[in-house]
């Protein structure tokens, strides 16, 4: 008999920390295969039974955590700290989505206890040294005006946006209900859309950049100086790249790193780079104004937390060797969606710094190695901030 499986794609956010047991053990099966909607049905149902523990409400916590519901994440740590024997971590990620509400002191009673239990880690070190930084950031200098523009989607993510020199605007988006959905998260799949700026900074109504979208995950993207070459992430499913799970049923696709050309206006010549993998992602690559250098995010070994920033040389012949950036940008918890300017500006979002809530941005100087800087309002919100770019030669 033929064994069915269905699809799973992942976006380096992920937890998987779990303790199977005869009870959990239907949920745990969903979480362990990354199924947090799936996962947070039965979890509730076994929370609101008999067999409730403080292990069932942290992996209901967990669970929507990572499909970034703050508010039912923060009810379920508050279960599952009540009688203070959960681990670092929980208490660390409780205060994260209580920031993300706004709660800043209660978030600071969560990060003591996180500073007691691991007083060595950069993260409590950080704490215990100014832990009421939230004024500081808020009276930081402006760098940034920020402002709405007309092609944002209903109740879908919109992200990755990069504005090219002839004022094309490229991201990725979850817009296309009639895509196959992520058992992840339940949205349709990302595909790759395009839109053009006016004189007056409105744009077009947005098309799908169909050379490149498949049915599963494609974006966000980063392009070369000259607008010809495009690197950007696609779901290893679209090329047969997965593992399987026999025990879940579960094919299971890693996010990967693909190269396209542009030819008579067509994206093509599609090919995938060398070190992509099954068995952990690269994703949401940024190119250096002079092409040689290539940053994406990833969570393959010799990293310092669950995801962390890379980069590789992009060479005539191929591709250097990747190389971790390093404890000065990277920490113990989640780094993701670099960006590079021309003078050598690193732009990145993290959890694992002091920040208005979720993921915050940070730059830094990567010519003098400065310590990273957080950029403040209006860019960074209580809310999660992320995929940060700008083009100085627009207008």
């Amino acid at each position: 008999m033929k064994k069915t499986y269905f699809t799973l794609s992942l976006m380096l956010v992920l937890t998987a920390n779990y303790a199977q047991n005869s009870v959990t053990a239907k949920a745990d099966k969903l979480f362990e295969s990354y199924q947090y909607v799936a996962a947070i049905e039965e979890y509730t149902r076994l929370a609101e039974s008999k067999n409730a523990s403080e292990y069932i409400y942290k992996q209901l916590a967990d669970s929507y955590y990572n499909v970034f519901d703050s508010a039912n994440a923060a009810k379920w740590y508050a279960k599952a700290t009540s009688k203070g024997k959960s681990d670092a971590e929980t208490y660390y990620r409780y205060a994260q989505t209580l920031k993300i509400l706004g709660k800043y002191q209660e978030a600071n009673k969560h990060m003591d206890v996180f500073a007691k239990m691991m007083p060595s880690g950069a993260r409590a070190k950080e704490h215990l040294a100014n832990p009421n930084y939230v004024p500081s950031l808020a009276n930081n200098s402006k760098l940034f005006e920020v402002a709405q523009t007309n092609i944002n989607s209903k109740g879908q993510s919109d992200f990755g946006a990069i504005v090219t020199n002839d004022n094309t605007l490229y991201f990725a988006s979850t817009r296309n209900s009639s895509n196959k959905t992520d058992n992840w998260n339940k949205q349709p799949y990302l595909d790759i859309y395009q839109a053009t700026r006016d004189e007056k900074g409105v744009f077009s109504e947005p098309v799908q950049v169909k050379e490149l979208n498949t049915p599963f995950h494609d974006g966000p993207i980063t392009l070369s100086a000259d607008g010809k070459t495009m690197f950007f992430a696609r779901d290893g499913h679209s090329e047969g790249q997965y593992e399987k799970n026999k025990k879940s049923n579960i094919k299971v696709g890693q996010q990967g790193i693909y190269k396209a050309t542009k030819v008579d206006g067509k994206w093509t010549n599609v090919e995938a780079l060398p070190f992509n993998s099954t068995s952990y992602s690269f994703t949401n690559p940024s190119l250096t104004n002079d092409g040689k250098t290539l940053y994406f995010a990833s969570n393959m070994p010799g990293g310092f937390g669950e995801s962390d920033l890379w980069k590789v040389s992009v060479e005539t012949n191929g591709y250097g060797k990747p190389q971790n950036l390093g404890p000065n940008i990277n920490t113990a918890d989640r780094e993701n969606f670099p960006f590079i300017t021309e003078d050598n500006i690193l732009y990145f979002a993290t959890t694992g710094r002091q920040g208005l809530g979720g993921f915050d941005i940070y730059k830094m100087d990567l010519s003098n190695n400065t310590t990273a800087q957080n950029v403040g309002k209006p860019v960074n919100s209580e809310k999660d901030d992320f995929s940060f770019s700008f083009n100085t030669k627009l207008t």
